[in-house]
């Protein structure tokens, strides 16, 4: 399944958002504003360690609790540091029009592809996520749609996955919804839309599933070994990538939990990285769920994963 590793015109042309794409942490300074210069560095950093690319303002990178100056200049960052064609920022919002907007901005500032929730401020209809999609589409910047039905309450099933493709409206899908039968029937419904892993703990099941790229957490931390667990998951080395899967599991499992921010900035400052603190609402971790996300990165550390 070679076809499935991203190569140099995946990036340059029409499909930027197949490969390994990291959903990145947003280092915070103490006072918790945002440390551009921290993130510029570490946007450049998972480039250079193996990444295709980077997903500012989702959820990892706490997009909720910031200004619309701050959400701005983070896409604007990105951009700089990494060239427009590796980013692919978040644009969700509550509502259809501002979530047009945030896609305008990333088109703006030279990005290639968007990545979309549905609306989430409500449990949307079929009609209204049409709508939904429709209306961000006229921005005329390529979306990935995102299946979380967890934290959205909104399911985009693999039937209205095909609709929203049909209608030329998304062009791939971050799926998080954990069902990783789901990807065959994309395949069979829709075979022209990409499939990008969602989560970390179903990797190497939806590559084997023909996923064409990674939306992905725990590179923020282990980029270089999270590369090459995708790249040898994709192209059929289950030899090497079960290996690695068994290894990095432990820390990829918090990429579907609660409090997966916290861990996956634990675990950057840990391997010498800025994670920093989170914004409330958000909690630091509880010192057992500490313990375990520190053993986990050291176990990864002392296995020259880092």
């Amino acid at each position: 399944m070679t076809d499935n590793n991203v190569t140099d015109s995946d990036v340059t042309d029409h499909r930027p958002w197949r490969g390994v794409l990291v959903a990145t942490a947003l280092p915070l300074n103490d006072d918790l504003s945002v440390n551009y210069a921290a993130y510029a560095d570490h946007c450049a950093w998972l480039v250079e360690n193996g990444c295709d690319g980077v997903v500012p303002n989702g959820s990892l990178g706490e997009y909720q609790v910031l200004t619309p100056e701050e959400r701005a200049k983070v896409v604007e960052t990105a951009v700089a540091a990494i060239g427009g064609q590796r980013v692919m920022p978040g644009v969700a919002a509550y509502g259809s029009a501002e979530a047009r907007r945030w896609a305008e901005q990333a088109r703006d500032a030279g990005c290639a592809s968007v990545m979309l929730l549905p609306p989430n401020a409500y449990r949307a209809d079929e009609r209204s996520v049409l709508a939904h999609y429709a209306e961000v589409a006229e921005a005329g910047v390529p979306i990935v749609a995102y299946n979380n039905p967890i934290d959205t309450k909104v399911d985009l099933v693999p039937e209205l996955l095909a609709k929203l493709h049909g209608e030329g409206h998304i062009q791939g899908v971050k799926e998080f919804s954990g069902d990783v039968r789901r990807a065959y029937r994309i395949a069979e419904l829709a075979p022209e839309l990409d499939l990008l892993i969602g989560a970390d703990d179903v990797l190497l099941e939806l590559a084997v599933a023909g996923a064409k790229g990674w939306v992905a957490g725990y590179p923020n931390a282990l980029p270089a070994a999270s590369v090459a667990l995708y790249r040898a998951a994709v192209a059929g080395d289950l030899d090497t990538a079960g290996k690695l899967y068994r290894q990095l599991h432990p820390l990829l499992r918090w990429d579907s939990q609660t409090e997966f921010v916290q861990a996956i900035k634990l675990s950057m400052d840990i391997v010498g990285r800025h994670g920093g603190p989170v914004r409330a609402p958000r909690v630091p971790l509880l010192p057992e769920q500490e313990q375990a996300v520190r053993e986990a990165t050291e176990r990864a550390v002392a296995a020259g994963l880092a």
